[in-house]
């Protein structure tokens, strides 16, 4: 009675084994240089077995992809949000929640721009990673909507401008490779401030 979990158990094992190679192997080498025999060569299989998972490039990429939001998922759960935060603290959640990954998880920020970078001219990988940045974007910009109502925030600021401005910070931390969290911090208080709405600011100036 206990075998056929126990195979799907030794399947779903064997795709996440796959799909890491693949993630290490965008990062050292771009997306350009995925090959599947490096992958089954790191997996420790031969290729028969790998296209028998993994039959197609649009498997592989959507395996990839698989991981990564399972991956963003655990963290978010392991990190969860205060139902009681007003949006000034729920979007300073957001940046150290990006931070935190940057620190714990380098490698699923890395994959994620490279991916993003190859979907600009590939429909397989834009069909898989447009998504998950679309609802990354959302996310936030429902923060910035939720300020702007209950006076946190600007009354004349514009959501999904200022969430471009905020995802914008985060990916340029990212590609600039900077570690300082002193600087990080001081261009999150920029960012604030122009954002915050001026009772708002001068409290934060208090």
């Amino acid at each position: 009675m206990t075998e056929p979990p126990q195979k799907y158990q030794a399947t779903d094992d064997r795709k996440r084994a796959i799909a890491a190679a693949a993630r290490s192997l965008i990062v050292e080498k771009g997306f350009e240089g995925l090959r599947t025999r490096e992958i089954a060569d790191r997996v420790g299989i031969n290729i028969a077995t790998l296209h028998y998972h993994i039959p197609t490039k649009d498997a592989l990429v959507e395996l990839v992809a698989q991981s990564m939001k399972e991956d963003f998922m655990a963290q978010r759960l392991q990190h969860q949000p205060g139902e009681d935060l007003s949006p000034s603290q729920r979007l300073r959640f957001e940046f150290d929640g990006h931070f935190r990954t940057r620190r714990e998880n380098p490698e699923l920020l890395l994959v994620m721009e490279e991916m993003s970078r190859r979907a600009r001219h590939d429909d397989t990988v834009a069909r898989v990673i447009l998504p998950m940045r679309d609802f990354w974007f959302e996310r936030i910009r429902a923060v910035v909507a939720a300020g702007c109502a209950d006076g946190s925030f600007r009354s004349d600021l514009d959501p999904p401008s200022a969430t471009l401005m905020i995802i914008g910070l985060m990916i340029a931390t990212s590609a600039y490779r900077i570690e300082d969290r002193e600087v990080i911090d001081r261009a999150v208080d920029e960012l604030f401030r122009s954002i915050l709405s001026a009772p708002q600011e001068r409290r934060a100036d208090a």
